[in-house]
């Protein structure tokens, strides 16, 4: 007996021996290694400072980026949207419509920044402005990692730490829930994922972010109390959302819309770019006149460009040692940059025969005017249009199906029109054109091509000195059209005098608009308000008829000396 017990302790103590070097070993490896880790660490971060240490020049785009509303140009009318949607007691979420390098994300910093003023806010003074570019979120089928929405870091991946040792899953907060109680700024919202954007829409309904995993357990106690919180009740997500985009509002889902205020930035006129490129040359410390400016806005497409080719130019200067940005320099950046002119609205005020002044939307909501020419000859009552879109797509992938265009269906209710007042017969041939060489979509041009045909084949001048814009329907009736302030806006910079739209469009902001706005019902009071007497065509103008045509000598039986129907036209229901 005595042996076995002499026998047992032996046994024990070699294990405790075995065991005693085992530790000892492992306690002097580790000792051994963390004088390598540390000096790992010490040399990492002697590298991450040297490197913060290292910094170039602020680019001048950063430089010249605007810290006040007043820094903004051009925009007044969408920034003013956006502090009436932000800046009160209930802010709501919305979407900023316009072409890039306007001023979209400086002006909703601005905005928050404002709205903490403001009486009554929600926003406490330390809301968050989370920027984010939906371009650039990743989407992970798997979940493992998402950056806008958030995540679960399941005790199964690599680094799940301590708590994943202990088999917990742990929630990671995205951008939503960093912006909670503050702003969350998506650029390009219109280029984010589907399955992101209907997790973001989730999002904004209940104002918080729900997670799962299927390693979570909410009867382990071992789990920490804010896991089981967040897994029980959600991550708090209540923010204000702010989308840009330079996308069309019918380019974006329903669902986004329906839960957004929607505002337009639109695009800058020359001047404003001219202005733009000034004070950044100013700010850059260097010297530019206003003609030189003025160049740089009609090249420029916008701030952001403006700004790039002032920085180029300033380089130039600074080779020849120079601080003044000469006319020479920048026209170089144009060249060797290859910048396209831009177009210019202007609009020639000649009264000429079979030419009208019509008015388009192109772009992100940017009126311009475009000419409208008709030609009318002897033939066989052929009536061409050219120059418009003559069928268009709707829908996309598997529905998409392709009908004739409204711009075509609108040619011919004018060509029946004109037929039923009896202006174009079978001996007359009809060629209406929109040159230029862009193709044009949408009924709004119906009045100004019927005016232009009737012009063509009356022989009586347009005032060159008015636009018009508006469907006509094949009773002659005036018919409202979409983007109508953007339009009379075009022909006020084109310097026309006068605008035609339908009444239905009439809106209290026209009475500022600078220039006459003339409200019509159909398309009688647009011939009245724009054929002119025939000895009132400019001497360049030829009659579209000869004297011998019919409907030339036809014109002085139905058309009085003022430009209206006269007592022998057609009875049509104008």
């Amino acid at each position: 007996m005595k042996e076995l017990s002499w026998l047992f302790s032996a046994v024990q103590l070699t294990a405790t021996v075995i065991m005693g070097i085992y530790f000892y070993t492992q306690l002097k490896r580790q000792q051994q290694a963390q004088p390598r880790n540390g000096r790992e660490s010490a040399k990492e971060m002697e590298n991450l400072r040297r490197m913060r240490a290292v910094s170039l020049s602020e680019p001048l785009s950063e430089h010249v980026r605007p810290r006040r509303f007043e820094d903004i140009i051009g925009q007044e009318e969408g920034i003013r949207s956006l502090k009436a949607i932000l800046c009160g007691q209930n802010p709501q979420h919305v979407i900023i419509y316009g072409p890039p390098g306007i001023g979209k994300t400086c002006a909703a910093r601005l905005a928050l920044e404002a709205a903490k003023q403001s009486p009554g806010t929600p926003f406490r003074q330390n809301a968050p402005f989370i920027e984010m570019d939906a371009t650039c979120v990743r989407f992970d089928e798997r979940a493992i990692a998402d950056p806008l929405i958030g995540s679960v870091h399941d005790p199964i991946y690599q680094g799940a730490g301590p708590l994943g040792a202990q088999g917990v899953p742990q929630p990671k907060p995205g951008a939503v829930s960093r912006a909670h109680g503050g702003v969350l700024f998506l650029d390009e919202i219109g280029e984010l994922h589907p399955i992101q954007m209907n997790k973001l829409l989730k999002v904004l309904e209940d104002r918080k972010v729900q997670f799962e995993s299927a390693y979570y357990n909410p009867d382990d106690t071992g789990t920490p109390r804010y896991i089981h919180e967040i897994f029980r009740d959600g991550l708090p997500a209540d923010f204000r959302l702010v989308g840009a985009t330079t996308r069309s509002p019918e380019e974006l889902p329903p669902a986004l819309r329906s839960r957004c205020m929607e505002i337009f930035f639109r695009a800058l006129n020359p001047e404003e770019v001219a202005r733009i490129a000034y004070e950044a040359a100013r700010r850059a410390g260097f010297a530019m006149s206003r003609d030189t400016a003025a160049l740089t806005g009609r090249y420029a497409a916008c701030g952001r460009d403006a700004v790039n080719m002032v920085q180029m130019a300033c380089g130039a200067a600074q080779l020849e040692n120079r601080k003044e940005i000469r006319r020479a320099d920048m026209e170089w950046v144009i060249e060797s940059g290859h910048c396209p002119r831009r177009p210019e609205n202007t609009a020639c005020l000649d009264s000429r025969v079979g030419r009208v002044h019509g008015l388009a939307v192109s772009g992100s909501h940017q009126g311009t005017v475009m000419e409208i020419e008709a030609v009318a000859g002897p033939g066989t009552g052929r009536v061409r249009v050219t120059g418009i879109v003559e069928e268009e797509e709707l829908g996309a992938g598997g529905h998409a199906m392709r009908r004739k265009s409204t711009a075509h269906a609108s040619a011919e209710n004018v060509v029946t029109l004109l037929r039923r007042l009896g202006c174009a017969d079978e001996r007359t041939d009809l060629h209406i054109n929109f040159p230029g060489g862009a193709p044009v979509d949408g009924p709004s041009a119906g009045i100004a091509m019927a005016v232009a045909a009737v012009s063509a084949l009356t022989g009586r001048p347009v005032d060159g000195s008015a636009a018009v814009t508006g469907e006509i329907g094949v009773q002659g009736d005036a018919l409202p059209v979409g983007g109508v302030p953007a339009k009379v806006d075009a022909a006020r910079q084109a310097g026309l005098k006068r605008v035609l739209i339908p009444r239905e469009n009439a809106l209290e902001r026209f009475h500022d608009a600078g220039i006459h706005v003339v409200l019509i019902d159909t398309l009688h009071d647009a011939l009245r308000e724009m054929l002119l007497p025939a000895e009132a065509q400019s001497p360049a103008a030829e009659s579209a008829l000869p004297s011998s045509h019919p409907l030339a000598a036809k014109q002085a039986a139905d058309y009085g000396a003022g430009g209206t129907l006269g007592a022998n036209s057609p009875s049509v229901p104008l």
